[in-house]
């Protein structure tokens, strides 16, 4: 039985002439624990596909199965009470409250289940021992590094012990290493069997994915299923993976060359010297390929 199952469901916006299609007829089957990476560029409708799969919003038309249980059919409460126990989100800028520590931060779900201070704050910890954030259970979101507080995030989702975690460009605001960190993080939480749903723009990301998704103008255009730590054929397809070329390594030079000039004394004759043996390495590189 799948985890997740969409038949036909579709999500417009306004009404008559100012009508927007944000999800078109799309069907949608996720068995339980898969880890799907869904991309496609802004406007596709990423979000509110998101946004129906994590009980956010409702369908406009079509159905939806959770678990097997229809979601049309639940009432609020019962549909707060399913996203609170069996989703967990984490997001792009982290939403972590400002003024409660790291150690709060993580509990605080378990505030609306009616658990005791005590027991939070054991669980919490226990969680935050997990992500190795153990050494910052008091310090402020402030304090924190970017890859922290995402990790932080990812803690304070698992809280709960969610069976579905949904991952919205998690690593958008980080640099790679901190990437990486938070993606192995999200893989090491795929193999004790929850599922994943990752939204990316970031071709490289779906080498944690089992399977990818891809969507545009609200509708989906492909569904690929693909080896751990392989790029399906699909997403090198619509998306132009990074390569640096030597003219990007000289171009890398040239501004370094002009930190160099700008500090003058200050920078060392070796530093200089190394630099310049950078460039005419480049140089010649460029002139062989040339006359190739």
């Amino acid at each position: 039985m799948p985890v997740i199952e969409l038949q036909d469901v579709s999500k417009l916006y306004g009404f008559g002439d100012a009508t927007t299609v944000a999800l078109d007829e799309v069907s949608l089957r996720i068995d339980k624990g898969e880890f799907v990476a869904v991309m496609g560029p802004s406007g596709s409708g990423k979000s509110s596909l998101m946004n129906i799969l994590g009980l956010l919003d409702r369908p406009t038309h079509g159905a939806y199965e959770l678990d097997g249980r229809s979601v049309a059919r639940l009432r609020a409460n019962q549909r707060a009470k399913m996203r609170r126990n069996q989703i967990g989100f984490v997001f792009q800028s982290f939403n972590l409250l400002p003024k409660l520590n790291v150690l709060d931060n993580v509990a605080l779900p378990l505030t609306y289940r009616g658990m005791t201070q005590t027991r939070r704050l054991k669980k919490a910890a226990a969680m935050l021992e997990r992500v190795g954030l153990s050494d910052r259970e008091y310090f402020m979101p402030k304090q924190l590094s970017g890859g922290q507080a995402q990790r932080v995030a990812i803690a304070r989702a698992l809280i709960s012990d969610p069976s579905i975690i949904i991952a919205d460009e998690p690593t958008g605001n980080l640099d790679s290493s901190s990437s990486r960190l938070v993606m192995e993080l999200l893989a090491d939480v795929h193999k004790t069997g929850n599922t994943i749903l990752l939204v990316t723009h970031n071709p490289e990301l779906t080498r944690y994915a089992s399977r990818v998704v891809f969507m545009h103008d609200g509708t989906i255009i492909g569904d690929e299923r693909s080896k751990l730590g392989d790029v399906p054929k699909l997403a090198k397809s619509l998306y132009f993976l990074p390569r640096k070329t030597i003219e990007d390594d000289l171009a890398g030079v040239s501004v370094l060359m002009q930190e160099v000039e700008k500090e003058g004394p200050k920078k060392s004759k070796k530093a200089k010297n190394s630099t310049k043996q950078k460039t005419r390495k480049y140089q010649s590189r460029t002139k062989k390929k040339g006359t190739k």
